[in-house]
C-alpha cells in the first residue's frame, strides 16, 4: 500500500508548521545542489508531512536564488507525493482582497534567470503543463482553507515575475488589463513546472497581501501594510495546513489527473543514447520511467 506524504513549501512569512509529531529537521542531499534549508519532517493526524521554507529560515534566498530544482528533488527523495505551495502575492482583482487566498490553476512565466527543467542534453524530456496544478489537491486546499475560516477563490492565473523589485504601474496595468492575470508573485515558476517533471501532485495557494500598483486607492505597494497582512496570512495558512491530512488521508490512490504519470511518454532520448551522468542525477525525479526503459 502506498501512503500519502504531504509537503508544504512555505513562502514569505511561513517558516514552519505547527503540531507535527516526531518533528525533526533533516538534511537531504540533492545532485542539483543544496535545498533552501533542511526539511522539517513528522506526522500530522497520522499522515507523513514535510515542510521546506522556500527562502530558508531567516529568509536568506531571493526569488531568483531559490534552488528550485534541489528543493523539488529533495522532496521527491523523501517520498513526498503531494506538494502544497504557499506564497505571498499581489492581486489584480478588486474581489481578491488582501487576506484572501486564491487556489491557482494557471501561470504566465516571465522569469528568466532560473533553471527550469531537470532534463537537458543527454536526456531530453517534454512534459505537458497545460494544466499546471492538480485539481484534486487544489480542492483539498480550498476545503482546508475554508475550514480555517479563510475567504477562498478557486481558480486564478498567476503572473510569475523575476523580481526582486515590485511592478511598475505600466507593468501592473499590462498584466491586469491586457493579459488577464489575477495575481502576481515571484516564486511560482519554475516550481510548478519542476513538480510536474517530478510526477508530484502540486497545488499553489496565493496568499494575497496587496493590490500591486494598479489600484487607484492604493497607488503602490506599501511594504509596511504587506508585512501586517503577511503575519495574519501566515497564521491562517498554518490553520489550513492542519486541516489537510484529514482531507487527504493516509492511503495513496492514483491521481485522476495523471500528475503522478507525467513522464510516461515524455522522455524522448533513447536508452542507448542517454548520458549516464545525467540519468544518475534523475534517479529520484524520473527513476520510475528510466529504470523501466533502461537498455
Amino acid at each position: 500500500m502506498t501512503l500519502n506524504m504531504i509537503a508544504v513549501i512555505g513562502g514569505s512569512g511561513v517558516y514552519d508548521i505547527d503540531g507535527l509529531e516526531g518533528a525533526e529537521w533533516r538534511t537531504v542531499d540533492s545532485p542539483f545542489g543544496a535545498p533552501s534549508d533542511q526539511i522539517l519532517t513528522g506526522t500530522l493526524d497520522g499522515v507523513p508531512m514535510a515542510f521546506l521554507p522556500r527562502h530558508g529560515r531567516g529568509h536568506v534566498h531571493t526569488p531568483s536564488s531559490v534552488p528550485y530544482r534541489a528543493n523539488i528533488d529533495a522532496l521527491k527523495r523523501l517520498g513526498v507525493t503531494d506538494v502544497i505551495s504557499l506564497s505571498a502575492c499581489g492581486s489584480f482583482r478588486e474581489e481578491m482582497a488582501p487576506g484572501d487566498f486564491v487556489i491557482l490553476d494557471q501561470y504566465i512565466d516571465r522569469t528568466y534567470l532560473r533553471e527550469k527543467s531537470f532534463f537537458g542534453p543527454g536526456c531530453v524530456a517534454h512534459v505537458s503543463v497545460a494544466q499546471p496544478t492538480c485539481p484534486r489537491l487544489g480542492d483539498a486546499c480550498a476545503d482546508a482553507a475554508e475550514a480555517a475560516g479563510v475567504r477562498v477563490h478557486k481558480g486564478g492565473a498567476y503572473l510569475a515575475m523575476e523580481g526582486p523589485q515590485f511592478s511598475t504601474l505600466a507593468e501592473s496595468r499590462l498584466y491586469r488589463e491586457v493579459w488577464g492575470c489575477d495575481v502576481i508573485g515571484m516564486t511560482g515558476m519554475p516550481e510548478a513546472k519542476l513538480a510536474r517533471e517530478a510526477e508530484l501532485c502540486y497545488a499553489s495557494v496565493a496568499m494575497i497581501t496587496d493590490y500591486d500598483s494598479w489600484h487607484p486607492d492604493h497607488g503602490e505597494v506599501d511594504v509596511t501594510a504587506i508585512i501586517a497582512t503577511l503575519t495574519g496570512n501566515a497564521a491562517r495558512a498554518k490553520d489550513m495546513v492542519r486541516a489537510l491530512p484529514a482531507l487527504r488521508g493516509e492511503d495513496r490512490t492514483a491521481c485522476p489527473h495523471g500528475c503522478d504519470r507525467a513522464l510516461e511518454y515524455a522522455i524522448l532520448t533513447g536508452p542507448d543514447a542517454r548520458d549516464p551522468e545525467v540519468t544518475q542525477r534523475l534517479d529520484a525525479v524520473a527513476g520510475r520511467v528510466l529504470n523501466r526503459t533502461a537498455g
